[in-house]
Order: C-alpha cells, then structure tokens, then sequence
C-alpha cells in the first residue's frame, strides 16, 4: 500500500494538463511559519524536528517526544497583511507521529468602488462597500522512521481555500514529501513541495465580473481561467551542530530553494533556478538562542538596464523554558527597495515538560 501511494505521488501529475501551470500560484505558502525558523532565513530544511515541521519537512514530527503546540502572527506591509498560524502535533507511537496546522493570510477591509459611478455618471461613496481576499491552507502531515538507518520519511497532504471578496473563490489540493537523515553528526533533508502540483479551481462570479467589463474599453472582457497548478519546487538542506563549549552550540544550516523556471535568482537558467539560504543559531543550554539568516538572493534591474544583487538578511531570538518557547524575527517577504521590515512572533508549547 505504501509503495502504490508513493507511485500515485510521482505518476499524478503526468495527467495534468501542463497548459494551465503558474509560475506564482499560492505564493502564500511560501512566506513561511515560525519565527525560529524565519530568523535564520528559512535554512532548516535538515534540522526541523518539532511541531512545525508540518510546515518545513513533515519527516521532522518523528522527532517529537510528546504533544506540542505552535502559534505565529505577523503583519506585512506597514499592517495591511495578516498572517496567522496555528499547528498541532503529537506522537503516534515510537515510529511515527501526526500534525496538523491551519494557515491564514489576508487583507481585510478592502474598499469595493465597482458602484462608485452610477448609470447616469454620478459618484455616490454610500454604494461603497468593504470586502477582504484571504488565503487559507489546511495542512495534515504523517511521518515514520523507514526501515534504513536514521531515515525519516513525511508526507503532508493540503487543501487550499482562496476568497476574494463576493468576486471568486476556489478551492485547491496538493501534497508535499520530505526526508530526513544523519550520518557522522551532519543532518540531510530533502523537501518536495506540491509534488503533485497543486490545483486551483477557481469559481468567478458572473455578477461582480459584468460590473467591471466595460470600466476601462477594451479590457476585462473575458473571463480568467477558472484552472491552474502550481510547479513543483525543491529544497535541498545540509547541517552540522557544534559544541564551543559546555554551554553554547552552534546550528548551522545551508539550504539550496529550487523552482523549475527562470527567475531573478542567484543561479538560473530555462532548466531552473537556485536560491540558496544560510542559517545560523547559537543557543545557551538549550534556554536563550540567537540566530542570523542571510536568503533571497535576487538580482534587481535598475533604471539603466544594469543589475544589482539583492539579499534578505534575518534576525531572531528565542527563550525557552519549561516547555513554552517564545521566539522573534526582524525579517521581510521581498527585503528589495524601501520595503518595511516585519516583526513576527512565535510561540512554540511541549506537553512533555508538564507530564508527571
């Protein structure tokens, strides 16, 4: 049974039609969860091991010892955009183990000025109206040891609702695969995101849509494709865990982000492109951790055509005790131009501390 689900996984895909893919479809899940890990821009592909591994690599819910928790708010842009998150996981034996997580990102109390204008030309602000586009994901995530040494294997199964106001909605579905293993102290993780492709299939409102046909003569004449997929992406992550001495240690992790397009990033070609991360925590007896993440590599095209080479740099902070974990990151989506820095929090909860 295990080997005709993994087949399903890898075949699914080649009865899709390849026409309707997007390059940036579902960009929200993407952004990322959990402060810890947004601090060290992301790199933690190999090191993930506890409830929000759901998120990063689902074979890292094996690492958990008991019940755990996390929650995660962050507002993007100067607080237009909210971003919540919300997991559960807990062990289902001394094999495997089961997580669950919700994720939002929206924009509420968007101003509707399709009836602006009346039919005879007249502005009336009472026919204004608010409405708000969410994201939403629903994520289930199961993980066990594989018969090989130190190996780890997850699956994460999602279910994606986008709302844009009373305009459209859809609804959508994927899967992603992560594996994880150690060899001589150096931790490996491989991640397969929407390895399925993710599919979208988009309901538009007919009614709203006849409201904005003739706005501007020439434009929004036809409908938008009601279908679209998401590409697969790949994320490849290599670490290693240094003892300085009998109270600090040193996580370090690089990660290499593959998408399967030509992008802005770093390393890239019609094959595919490259966009590699580095992580960085230091922790205090496992109680205080600090931690420094560089990512995002992307070349900028200035005014004169000519480029320039973009980085996001990451900043964060943890303290941990008695099972409750609070974690910040001074970080961004995009880091380009004058874009605002955001502040995300994170709280992390271990049922183990409190059992008797």
């Amino acid at each position: 049974m295990k080997y005709r689900i993994l087949s399903f996984l890898f075949l699914f895909p080649l009865f899709l039609n390849a026409q309707v893919f997007r390059n940036y479809s579902n960009e929200f899940l993407n952004i990322g969860v959990d402060a810890a890990a947004l601090g060290m821009s992301k790199a933690v592909v190999a090191t993930a091991n506890n409830v929000n591994a759901t998120y990063w690599n689902p074979a890292g819910l094996v690492g958990i010892e008991d019940v755990q928790g996390s929650l995660m708010h962050a507002s993007y842009f100067a607080g237009i955009a909210n971003y919540n998150h919300a997991a559960f996981a807990m062990p289902i034996d001394n094999q495997s183990a089961l997580g669950i997580s919700v994720i939002r990102f929206g924009v509420d109390d968007i101003l509707n000025t399709t009836e602006l204008i009346d039919s005879e030309g007249n502005i009336d602000f009472n026919r204004i109206s608010l409405f708000s586009a969410a994201d939403y994901a629903f994520n289930i995530a199961y993980a066990r040891n594989l018969i090989f040494k130190d190996v780890k294997f997850g699956v994460n199964a999602k279910i994606v609702r986008r709302i844009i106001g009373e305009f459209a909605t859809s609804w959508g579905f994927g899967f992603d695969v992560g594996i994880q293993f150690e060899r001589n102290d150096w931790k490996f993780g491989i991640m397969a995101r929407d390895i399925t492709t993710t599919f979208n299939s988009w309901a538009i409102n007919e009614d709203e849509f006849e409201k904005i046909r003739n706005a501007i003569p020439g434009q929004n004449q036809e409908l938008p494709e009601t279908t679209e997929l998401t590409k697969p992406k790949l994320q490849l992550g290599i670490a290693k865990e240094f003892r300085i001495s009998r109270y600090f240690n040193l996580m370090s992790e690089v990660d290499l982000n593959v998408r399967f397009e030509q992008t802005n990033d770093i390393f890239s070609s019609k094959v595919g492109s490259i966009d590699p991360a580095l992580g960085f925590q230091l922790d205090y007896d496992r109680l205080v951790y600090l931690r420094l993440g560089v990512g995002n590599f992307q070349y900028i095209t200035q005014f004169d055509d000519g480029k320039s080479l973009s980085i996001q740099p990451n900043f964060g902070v943890g303290f941990n005790y008695k099972g409750i974990q609070v974690d910040y990151a001074l970080t961004n989506i995009g880091s380009v131009g004058n874009a605002l820095f955001s502040n995300i929090f994170s709280v992390t909860f271990d049922y183990s501390f409190f059992r008797p």
